[in-house]
């Protein structure tokens, strides 16, 4: 009886260990190949509960979903000879499980081979055209040509490549550093431009304004001796016109004129006889008649 037990005990054991190396299960993420020594069988792609020939037959896991592949910066030679630092990442899924694992075996096979690719077309695609077109708007168009290159190497591969895009894409550090010694010498040389066309303008203006000066100078210095010719013209015709009139008021205006003249300063010293003619109108005079004597 206890033989018994035993036996059916070990039997169901076996049953149990053969009925769960049978079963697989595979998510809703992941598709999977059966392979029996080695060889590929059949695919599944379905999620849920499978079954497998046990100890015979293995299951290899590939994801379903998309993939990314970050490819290390290179080192690209433009067509204008600069040089940029590309910095690269891809997006693919597994579209055919068989001939994927048939050729590379596993992702990370698959994930170098792609490396590789995409590495030899960035090179080729991005070196064929100059440095500012890819910088330029222009760049999401290389990138679908990139795209569609590495594609046809892909499908060998079982594997499609859904997109490209550039993470960064930098000038190397020396070549920045000339760039911006170049752009500093340039920004230094314009600015020395305009300081010296500031400086002419300056000049300019100034000569201009100096010009104007004596130009305005001249022409009130010209109309002040006509308006003083004119005065003075004006002056000696009322001279002479009360001379004509009154001889000796005339003369006694002009003596008044050349005392105050003479004598209006206090440290004025004149030295003269009293017969002098200067002081003939200090002298007695007949003021019935007006003249002097």
């Amino acid at each position: 009886m206890n033989k018994r037990l035993i036996i059916i005990g070990v039997v169901t054991l076996v049953a149990v260990f053969v009925a769960m190396g049978s079963m697989f299960t595979v998510s809703e993420t992941q598709q999977a190949i059966v392979v029996r020594f080695g060889n590929p069988k059949h695919i599944v792609q379905n999620p849920g509960l499978h079954f497998k020939v046990p100890f015979i037959e293995d299951v290899r896991y590939l994801d379903k979903r998309l993939l990314n592949l970050d490819i290390p910066a290179q080192e690209v030679i433009a067509a204008d000879q600069k040089r940029l630092v590309v910095d690269a990442i891809a997006r693919f899924r597994i579209v055919d499980p068989l001939l994927m694992y048939t050729r590379v075996r596993t992702e990370n096979g698959a994930r170098q081979q792609l490396n590789t690719v995409l590495i030899s077309n960035i090179r080729q695609v991005l070196g064929s055209e100059v440095f500012v077109t890819l910088l330029s708007g222009e760049r999401a168009e290389l990138m679908h040509r990139i795209r569609d290159n590495v594609n046809r190497d892909a499908r060998n591969y079982g594997i499609e490549i859904v997109d490209v895009r550039i993470k960064r894409a930098d000038l190397p550090a020396a070549n920045s550093e000339a760039i911006f010694s170049q752009m500093r010498t340039a920004r230094e040389r314009e600015a020395r431009e305009a300081r010296a066309e500031g400086l002419e303008q300056a000049v300019g203006i100034r000569a201009r304004a100096d010009r104007d000066r004596t130009i305005l100078l001249a022409e009130a210095r010209k109309k002040s001796e006509i308006l003083r010719g004119e005065g003075e013209g004006q002056a000696v015709k009322i001279f002479a016109d009360a001379f004509s009139t009154d001889e000796d008021f005339f003369e006694f205006y002009r003596s008044m004129q050349a005392y105050k003249k003479a004598l209006g300063n206090d440290d004025t010293t004149l030295i003269l006889s009293p017969d002098s003619e200067f002081f003939k109108f200090f002298r007695s005079m007949d003021p019935g008649k007006g003249s002097r004597r």
